[in-house]
């Protein structure tokens, strides 16, 4: 008995290894597109970092918000794959391209309004005007790169999420090219500046979503599911689940996206310096936070596909496994983002700054007492995707408004402002916050789990 359940665990331990890995490495390949970015951006001047940093505020709240809702698309496809229905599979992916086309539109409004938004914030008119140049470029192509969202989901859904890693990995050489060449106006081109890192933003993922479409439409597995079959019919039902399973994480993203706004609000009241450490011990952790979302999206399939075949204990070995790996790796790195951690800061330290040393200085304490927080992630990561796969959303909700403001932002203001800890004391609140938010998520999906599982040996019984 004892040698069968560790098999079980050992096939599903690497089942979510080999659907997690290149669910990762698209996002670190994404990841290195926006490095791209900003590597051309501070060719241009300072002004263009500063306004940048300006737009990508006010297009990620509402990316943040559509992808959100587009996210149950992994949920629906992945359960109607364990339960070999093709037809829910064609759907998920109709009304979800369909999604992704409508909510483009408020996106795009949103993001041509963002100079007018950045004035009535208080923002300089310069940089409000650089960075609404930004977004005229970048607005053009929300609703591409929603439908490769959508596309993603499913073909993960399906555990084949490889073309996806490679149309992204070939589409960074063509961003490079396109970025140089519209930046600066090579080759006879007009010199667009920022305008140009947003086209050429555009351009590329117009490029990945028709190749993914083309993958989903002519290659096998995906051609055997016909996907775009009957793609003019509106599916209302299917509508009303991604509304109501998407809108809590939508609304759960947000609240973490603004627990994060607001604490770095905290340390630029603190300091330059205490802003500058903040922002560069967050860039340090990134591959970190890139594994968490790529086993929270494995963790959601393959729980979804155990939903699928009605396999009670296979949807707490799923969701386990998930966290098991998660937390597993997450430590293994921060151990040895521990041990580099100076030569890490340094690696975004301007060698003329003055503060220089004591920036360096700060960014290190804030990773080692940011290591819990990184680990904890990476399980927070993985119970939300798992509880995603049971398209169980609302209560995460709720946990989220609880641990984030009331415990995270709440313990973060105190211990800097009232306590004296600076910015150490906001990155305490963050890993107490997040810990929190973990450890809920992780008895909720317990106590779901243990439920499904008695259900399912009683039916067996």
């Amino acid at each position: 008995m004892f040698n069968h359940h560790r098999h079980h665990l050992a096939v599903e331990l690497g089942e979510t290894a080999k659907l997690a890995l290149p669910m990762v490495l698209t996002q670190v390949a994404q990841v290195a597109m926006m490095t791209i970015d900003l590597a051309f951006i501070g060719r241009i001047g300072v002004e263009a970092i500063a306004a940048v940093a300006l737009a990508g505020r006010v297009y990620l709240v509402s990316f943040t918000f559509g992808a959100g809702l587009l996210a149950p698309i992994a949920t629906l496809a992945a359960q109607a794959f364990g339960a070999h229905n093709l037809t829910v599979i064609r759907r998920s992916l109709r009304m979800g391209l369909w999604t992704a086309l409508l909510l483009s539109l408020p996106i795009v409004a949103f993001a041509l309004c963002g100079e007018q938004m950045l004035l009535a914030l208080g923002q300089e008119p310069n940089a409000a005007r650089l960075a609404q140049q930004y977004l005229f470029g970048l607005a053009l192509g929300v609703a591409p790169a929603l439908g490769f969202l959508v596309i993603r989901s499913v073909m993960g859904a399906v555990n084949r999420p490889e073309p996806l890693l490679w149309i992204t990995l070939a589409a960074i050489p063509a961003k490079i090219l396109l970025a140089y060449l519209l930046i600066n106006g090579a080759f006879g081109l007009p010199r667009l500046e920022l305008f140009g890192v947003g086209l050429a933003t555009t351009l590329v993922n117009c490029g990945t979503f028709l190749a993914s479409l083309w993958f989903a439409v002519m290659c096998r597995p995906f051609r055997d599911y016909h996907v775009v079959g009957r793609l003019w019919r509106f599916d209302w039902v299917l509508m009303r689940q991604l509304i109501v399973i998407g809108t809590p994480i939508s609304i759960a993203a947000l609240i973490g996206y603004g627990l994060f706004s607001a604490a770095a609000l905290l340390a630029g009241r603190i300091s330059t310096s205490a802003l500058a450490a903040h922002q560069i011990a967050l860039q340090v952790a990134a591959p970190l936070f890139m594994i968490s979302f790529g086993i929270s999206m494995a963790a959601t399939v393959r729980v979804a596909h155990a939903v699928g075949r009605n396999d009670g204990p296979g949807i707490k070995r799923a969701g386990q496994v998930a966290m098991l790996l998660g937390v597993v790796i997450a430590a293994m790195l921060t151990l040895a983002v521990i041990a580099a951690r100076i030569a890490l800061v340094e690696l975004f330290i301007d060698e003329s700054d003055v503060d220089n040393d004591s920036t360096v200085g700060l960014a290190a304490k804030l990773i080692l007492v940011g290591a819990s927080f990184f680990v904890t992630e990476a399980a927070r990561g993985a119970a939300a995707g798992s509880l995603r796969g049971l398209k169980d959303t609302r209560v995460p909700l709720l946990l989220a408004g609880i641990a984030y403001w009331p415990i995270g932002f709440s313990l973060s203001y105190v211990l800097s402002f009232k306590v004296g800890l600076g910015v150490i004391g906001i990155w305490i609140g963050l890993s107490i916050g997040t810990t929190a938010y973990a450890g809920l998520l992780v008895l909720r999906f317990q106590l779901l789990a243990n439920r499904l599982a008695l259900q399912s040996r009683n039916l067996s019984a």
